[in-house]
């Protein structure tokens, strides 16, 4: 009983309900309705209104901003948009009310806050998955907690399987490290909700059982799998994804992926491969336990793909698709001759990669896999060629051709990823379609917008200031600047780790949507992937990055008021109030 504390006079409650009174630190609000006294968080857990200015019918309380109902006894919501109320045990003693205001929890905060997050998901209510996310990270759960529930719920929850839902979720697992603390948590708000987005009205994912043998050898499952893609079989496909993630390693499922994806050309502007990425970096977030439940998601878009090969521009005036096939068919004897040696990149290799003639382009790279060169560096150099195209991507073209320079490069970014988890051969031919993207996006840099060449004697605080005011303005020029300025803070000693920390904060305020997240986490990957060995490449890949942001913005920031609703609440603070 010691947990009591004495708030009023029993009559004066009678008298005058509610009263809102302060116990152990809270305000609560004290209610008499049909006898019976009751004590609730005066704070709506919607968006804290005071619930003493409601009303109470019929045992339910209703708060009068957003209508959300409550029953009093308990607390529990009748609306999926609100909380439950916190409710606190009344005793009358004396003609004295006391309330205990702070009882046992009967769930654990964590646990709490995860079946808050699954509600979220479930209704798609952004407010209840910020809330959820401030509250997981407030109990001090890991982060790979949202993120498994996210993932597992997107892989349930959407038929057509993997989705931009889970890409971003992924992609903003990725941006964590690079983001200011206070970023990180808003970045899995950013991806959980693009799950539930994704996931909204959608039927859930039927689950194909897996074949029920185990002597099935690996090639023959990867032989199979290529099959049912070919034939657009996704329920056969899928039943070998299964056996597969039961018998075989992780660099033998991404050599069967990979292989599946580049049978047929550039899948789906290249959207395929890079889920397909997206999924094994999400994995090795949240554990490979999850595999059986996420990679199956991946077969329906693979299945059912649009087909380079079968679009005009990959055969006319030049059957770039047939070219592709043709250095894929002379790999094994290129593999083969390249066996020992050790390629070192041309001054001019990119230069080649961004020629007007695809022969040249595709004769570079069959020369340096002859050479000994993996398709590890040879992705890398088709991403730094593409991030060339988004570097010098003119803005007299239709904004929406952003979006085809984008796609070029994060297939190539996805093919670097595929490239370090398999040595197969197949892996070339996606290097050879990225390419082959890339050519076919020259007509994007006619002419191309010069690279920055900056002097490096500006002072890298204000020119950060600078290159942030760009992200302010909706403008044709602040694309060129935003590059020049990015260039300039690098040139002048500014930290790269600061850079991408104010670009990240740019991104996660935004109602950016799929591609601008794709395409600065993207370049944060290559960045860091190469900025030890070329840090001209390195600075290239945030000048791209910086155009493309600076394109898309400003944005009405809805997300963002979201979140920061759900902080003040988090916080304390009372939302009503100026």
């Amino acid at each position: 009983m010691t947990g009591f504390e004495r708030v009023a006079a029993a009559d004066a409650v009678r008298e005058s309900s509610p009263q809102v009174v302060s116990v152990g630190g809270r305000t609560v609000g004290l209610f008499h309705h049909e006898g019976s006294f009751h004590a609730v968080d005066n704070r709506c857990p919607h968006m804290g209104f005071p619930l003493s200015e409601g009303s109470v019918d019929a045992g339910v309380l209703t708060c009068p901003w957003h209508h959300a109902r409550f029953e009093l006894s308990c607390g529990d919501t009748f609306d999926p948009f609100a909380d439950d109320v916190p409710t606190f045990p009344v005793e009358v003693r004396d003609g004295e009310v006391y309330v205990d205001p702070d009882p046992d929890p009967e769930t654990p905060p964590a646990d709490r806050w995860k079946e808050r997050l699954e509600h979220g998901l479930r209704e798609a209510l952004d407010l209840v998955i910020a809330k959820a996310t401030l509250g997981l990270d407030g109990a001090d759960v890991p982060p790979t907690v949202p993120l498994t529930v996210g993932t597992t719920f997107g892989a349930d929850y959407r038929r057509d399987g993997w989705g931009s839902g889970l890409t971003t979720l992924a992609a903003m697992g990725n941006l964590a490290e690079d983001l200011r603390p206070a970023d990180r948590r808003r970045a899995r708000y950013v991806g959980l909700g693009a799950v539930a987005d994704d996931c909204a009205d959608e039927p859930p994912f039927f689950a194909q059982d897996r074949l029920a043998t185990d002597r099935v050898p690996p090639d023959r499952l990867i032989e199979w799998f290529r099959e049912t893609i070919d034939l657009r079989d996704a329920d056969g496909a899928e039943r070998v994804v299964r056996t597969a993630v039961a018998e075989c390693d992780r660099s033998t499922l991404a050599a069967m992926f990979v292989a599946a994806a580049t049978d047929h050309r550039y899948l789906d502007s290249g959207h395929r491969l890079d889920f397909v990425n997206k999924a094994f970096e999400l994995l090795d977030r949240i554990g490979w336990e999850h595999a059986d439940r996420v990679l199956p998601t991946l077969v329906p878009a693979l299945a059912d793909a649009d087909r380079a090969e079968e679009r005009s521009s990959w055969r006319q005036p030049i059957d770039v698709a047939g070219l592709v096939t043709d250095a894929a068919a002379d790999l094994p004897d290129l593999v083969a001759a390249g066996a020992g040696r050790t390629w070192t990149e041309p001054e001019d290799f990119v230069e080649r990669l961004l020629d007007d003639d695809p022969h040249a382009a595709l004769s570079a790279l069959t020369d340096a896999v002859a050479a000994g060169a993996s398709a590890d560096a040879l992705a890398r150099t088709v991403a730094r060629a593409a991030a060339r195209r988004v570097a010098q991507f003119g803005t007299a073209n239709e904004f929406r051709d952003w979006n085809t320079v984008h796609h070029t490069y994060t297939y190539a970014n996805a093919v670097c990823g595929l490239a370090a988890r398999t040595d197969a051969p197949e892996t070339y031919r996606a290097v050879f379609d990225g390419a082959v993207s890339v050519y076919l996006d020259r007509f994007l840099n006619t002419p191309p917008v010069p690279l920055p060449d900056p002097d490096g004697d500006r002072d890298p605080d204000a020119t950060l200031t600078d290159l942030l005011e760009t992200f302010e303005v909706e403008a044709d020029d602040t694309v060129g600047r935003a590059g020049r300025l990015t260039a300039e803070f690098l040139a002048s000693g500014g930290d790269a780790a600061r850079l991408k920390r104010a670009l990240g904060e740019v991104l996660l305020r935004e109602d950016a949507g799929f591609h601008p997240r794709q395409n600065v986490e993207a370049a944060f990957t290559r960045h860091g992937a190469v900025v030890d060995d070329d840090p001209a490449a390195a600075r290239l890949h945030l000048v791209a990055t910086a155009r493309y942001l600076a394109a898309h913005t400003p944005t009405r920031r809805e997300g963002e008021q979201t979140f920061r609703i759900a902080e003040r609440l988090d916080r304390g603070e009372a939302i009503h109030e100026a």
